[in-house]
């Protein structure tokens, strides 16, 4: 092999001959290498041997192998494909010019620089021929030369290794069987070549993916091979086992504008590829990278962030680690953005997320470039698929917002709803909903989907299961029960209603086919098959027969009824189905009559064929027919209800068997149309906390009233009702039963004979005597309000009565104590013409003065005279408009002898033996009391001194009412005359 078919001499002259010429140049070319050895390539051995051996294979056109081995101290690498040639030799022996054109990713004249790294003296062996190289030879050449002899010195021997070449010596053994071309290095002394070999093991899968015209790696005993599949994925068999990518290509070419700022050999190579390589499993699931460096095609400097490998023909500085800046570059990023949605889309669906680019800094200015134009790429491709299967763009695509777990049936009922919707694991992972996001892809709230769902015709039974999946969310979540507040609920009715509160969840069977038979506007029944525990979660109300009746459209249909049936014909129940279904709710309600008063709006057939309300109804035979007044607005339910319906249903719905009573747990005003409402709550106190009042007393005929009230007594309720303490029904039957030709207040119990002489006993009506007391006929002495104050008052100045003189003051002190509990209020009552006083006799009120005090009786004509006890005069006198008596008494009468009361012993012993409290006061005691030339037997003054003539009753009256003691006035003088306890005792 000491032939030279490269032409070596030539080339060394050529090269020594420049040198010699310019020294300068020697120099520049060493620097240049000694840069690159120490440089840009100085780790690039294997990858700068295996692009050489890629493009060897390329030039055949059939995938290759390398392998790599340590021989008698050198390292060896062979590979298959074209073999050594004159042009790749000149390149070897160049610093800057390569052989190399399109299509290829080796650069000979640089690249190989990178074998100095661990030899001086690299050869190149081929089947047609081979070169060498040597630090050695070219520093004896130049040693030799007087011009370079020089500069060798000054470079202390270092000399451009790879600018001369010689052909490979004799001794040279041939290429391995099956191989064209093996690269020969002698490692230095300081090189270990298990390291190499180790090395190259571990890049040697990187450098199959990246270099597609090479499909085999050797390595000592070790092996890693590619092997392309139809799928696009690369299985390589390495000596761990097999590891899968899946990878895809495409290649262009770039404008003249995009590689005007390249040079002119890259202007040659206008071609780019780019290569998306994406781990994967065995089941094809991506297994996407944390962190990469660029490949261009082989490994550069250039971090990146992005799921996958990206394999591109990028412009790289003369180092090949660093991207080389302009648009050429540019354009290469852009075209490998947009080959990117293409190898997202040969994942499965459910992988395709994981390829978007995770949140972050980017890690250098070319991933930051290559992510957003990724990302961008993404955003406007369809390679989402949907959960009905369909490709759709991020834009458009929506996923369901809501906790990871519950989404799954969420999103298989509604994927035929809301187009573009997500498979739910999407969101059920949140890093991947985070990134879909970032992407474009819509959260999409439950709010929105309730917003979505308006409008849309399902089945009842799609409602259900819809309720069903939402169920958990509203459970944990009362954030979740608002935005369900407009879900859309399916009602019986065929129509829909939007938000569940308000709406009716039946309990009874058969509810719908019931309610049907009815028009009732606005009930909101929901459909049998759509109800669900959440709906009554979010406001909807459980409804049974009771609920049903109380509903809002139910009583408005009542009412609605009432008022256009009111004249109308009717001959049978069926013209008015309302009324079978209200009724039928009745029954299975169990509703107790009065428990529901507006159902007594139910319109009902009478027995003349016309339609009435049915508290304008009476039921055939019912006792309370004997005692109506004959011009009574009642009716007689027509027989064929009446005999369709049991009694209690009937009465429930306000059909009268007896007296109605009407209960109201809250009332607040006179509202219940009752007769006399108005003046019996305006009697009152304060309004009542509930109300029980019989209704329609004012249609009893006046002559039946015994009877009647027998009725009310006979019924619990109405009973009640007539016991309910202040209540209207007791009120109003005192003053408009009529009893004997009068109200029952009119007169008094024959027992009652307190009031003898006032009210006149009641004649025998065959009613109970207690009966006779609840219903007002009175039993004692009492005045309830201001028409009780005036009757009475007229009772009292009525010449034609006959009254006990002890009557007269009971009577005229029950109106004083009125007025002073404030039951009668005296601008309620005219002040009367004529007053009883208190020797029974009756005078003209001009005449009539109000004792208010009793030594005033000295001087005052008991003619004149009204009297009450004492304490009550003010009101006495306010309410007949009469003045005091003292007002009209004489002047009070003249000093006399005063004594303290603790020095009369007779009044010292009466008080001790009476247990009261001596006075600290006094008396002015007289021998003769006179006052308007009335004699006296004691006074008081104004000012309260006492007067008393010194007599025993005097003096008694005196201290009587010093003490307090006025009833015992006259024990007091008893004592006062013997004082002795045999006086009190006996």
């Amino acid at each position: 092999m000491t032939a030279d078919p490269f032409g070596t001499e030539e080339l060394r002259q050529s090269v020594l001959r420049a040198w010699r010429d310019s020294p300068t140049r020697f120099t520049e070319d060493a620097n240049a290498e000694e840069d690159l050895r120490i440089g840009g390539y100085r780790d690039r051995l294997f990858v700068e041997l295996a692009q050489n051996a890629a493009d060897a294979s390329a030039a055949t056109g059939v995938p290759g192998t390398l392998r790599a081995s340590i021989v008698d101290g050198e390292l060896r690498v062979a590979n298959t494909g074209a073999p050594l040639d004159a042009a790749g030799v000149a390149a070897l022996a160049s610093l800057r010019a390569s052989a190399k054109r399109a299509g290829t990713v080796g650069r000979f004249g640089v690249g190989f620089a990178a074998v100095l790294a661990v030899t001086a003296d690299p050869r190149i062996v081929s089947t047609t021929g081979g070169v060498a190289f040597s630090e050695r030879r070219t520093q004896a050449t130049l040693a030799g030369s007087t011009e370079l002899a020089e500069r060798l010195r000054e470079r202390s021997g270092n000399v451009p290794v790879l600018r001369m070449a010689w052909p490979a010596g004799a001794e040279e053994s041939p290429v391995p069987q099956g191989f064209s071309t093996e690269v020969r290095l002698p490692l230095r002394a300081d090189v270990d070549g298990a390291a190499l070999l180790a090395d190259l093991s571990d890049s040697a899968p990187d450098l199959l993916l990246a270099l597609p015209w090479l499909e085999r790696i050797e390595v000592g005993e070790s092996a890693w091979q590619c092997r392309q599949q139809e799928s696009g994925v690369v299985l390589l068999d390495t000596p761990t086992g097999v590891r899968c990518w899946l990878r895809h290509r495409e290649t262009g070419t770039l404008g003249a504008g995009e590689i005007a700022g390249l040079g002119v050999e890259a202007q040659e190579r206008p071609q780019w590829s780019v290569c998306w390589a994406l781990p994967v499993d065995a089941d094809g699931a991506p297994e996407p990278l944390d962190e990469d460096v660029l490949h261009a095609p082989t490994p550069t400097d250039e971090r990146i962030s992005l799921p996958a490998r990206l394999i591109a023909t990028l412009p790289v500085e003369p180092s090949r680690r660093r991207a080389l800046p302009g648009p050429a570059g540019d354009a290469v990023l852009a075209e490998a953005a947009r080959c990117y949605p293409a190898l997202v889309r040969c994942l499965a669906a459910e992988h395709r997320p994981a390829m978007i680019p995770a949140p972050g800094f980017p890690r250098s200015e070319v991933d930051d470039k290559l992510r957003e134009l990724v990302v961008a790429e993404l955003r406007g491709s369809d390679w989402l698929a949907g959960a009905d299967g369909a490709a759709v763009l991020p834009a458009r695509a929506r996923m369901l917002d809501v906790p990871a777990g519950f989404g799954g049936r969420l999103t298989e009922l509604l994927v035929d709803v809301l187009d573009g919707l997500l498979p739910a694991e999407f969101a059920d992972k949140r890093w991947m909903s985070n990134r879909l996001a970032g992407a474009g892809v819509h959260r999409m709230g439950l709010a929105e989907v309730v917003e979505a769902l308006t409008g849309i015709a399902r089945p009842p039974e799609w409602w259900h299961r819809l309720y069903d999946a939402l169920a958990p969310l509203a459970e944990a979540d009362a954030g979740v029960r608002e935005e369900l507040g407009g879900l859309p609920v399916p009602l019986a009715s065929s129509s829909m209603r939007f938000g569940p509160r308000g709406a009716l969840l039946p309990e009874l069977s058969g509810a719908e086919e019931l309610l049907a038979r009815a028009d009732l506007p606005g009930l909101a029944l929901v459909h049998s098959d759509a109800v669900h525990p959440l709906l009554e979660r979010l406001g909807a109300v459980r409804a049974g027969p009771l609920e049903l009746l109380d509903s809002d459209p139910l009583r408005a249909a009542l009412e609605l009824d009432a008022a256009g049936e009111a004249s109308g014909p009717s001959s049978t129940v069926d013209e008015a189905p309302l009324a079978d279904v209200v009724l039928r709710l009745v029954e299975l309600a169990g509703v107790r009559p009065g428990e529901r008063p507006w159902l007594s709006a139910l319109a009902l057939p009478d027995a003349r064929g016309d339609r009435r309300r049915a508290d304008e109804l009476v039921l055939p035979g019912s006792a309370i027919l004997e005692v109506l007044a004959p011009d009574a607005p009642l009716g007689v339910l027509a027989d064929s209800v009446a005999g369709n319906w049991s009694v209690s249903t009937l009465a429930a719905a306000g059909v009268l068997s007896s007296f109605a009573v009407l209960a109201d747990d809250g009332p607040t005003g006179p509202d219940h149309e009752l007769a006399g409402e108005d003046e019996w709550w305006a009697g009152l106190s304060e309004p009542p906390a509930g109300m029980l009042a019989v209704r329609d007393l004012d249609l009893v005929d006046e002559q039946r009233w015994p009877h009647a009230i027998r009725l009310l007594a006979a019924e619990p309720e109405t009973l009640r009702a007539l016991r309910e303490p202040g209540g209207y029904t007791a009120w109003w039957l005192a003053r408009n039963a009529v009893l004997g030709g009068h109200p029952p207040r009119h007169w008094r119990l024959p027992e009652a004979t307190e009031l003898a002489g006032l009210y006149d006993p009641l004649p025998d009506v065959g009613l109970d005597v207690e009966l006779c007391g609840e219903i007002g006929v009175r039993s004692r002495l009492r005045v309830a309000d201001a028409s009780d104050a005036g009757d009475l008052l007229a009772r009292l100045a009525d010449p034609a009565r006959d009254i006990p003189a002890s009557v007269v003051l009971s009577g005229y002190s029950a109106l004083a104590s009125a007025v002073v509990d404030e039951v009668v209020d005296t601008s309620d009552v005219d002040p009367p013409e004529r007053v009883r006083t208190v020797d029974g006799a009756v005078c003209a009120a001009d005449d009539a003065v109000v004792l208010d005090g009793p030594w005033l009786l000295g001087v005052l004509a008991p003619g004149r005279v009204v009297a009450a006890r004492f304490g009550l005069h003010d009101q006495l006198a306010e309410l007949l408009d009469l003045p005091l008596g003292s007002e009209e008494a004489g002047e009070p009468p003249a000093a006399a002898e005063w004594f303290g009361w603790h020095e009369l012993s007779a009044a010292r012993v009466a008080c001790e033996l009476l247990a009261m409290d001596i006075p600290d006061s006094g008396v002015q005691v007289h021998d003769e009391l006179r006052v308007d030339e009335c004699a006296v037997s004691w006074w008081a003054c104004a000012d309260g001194t006492l007067h008393a003539e010194d007599s025993p009753d005097g003096l008694a009256r005196a201290l009587a009412w010093a003490t307090g003691n006025w009833e015992q006035r006259h024990l007091i003088a008893a004592l006062l005359a013997e004082p002795e306890p045999h006086t009190l005792l006996s």
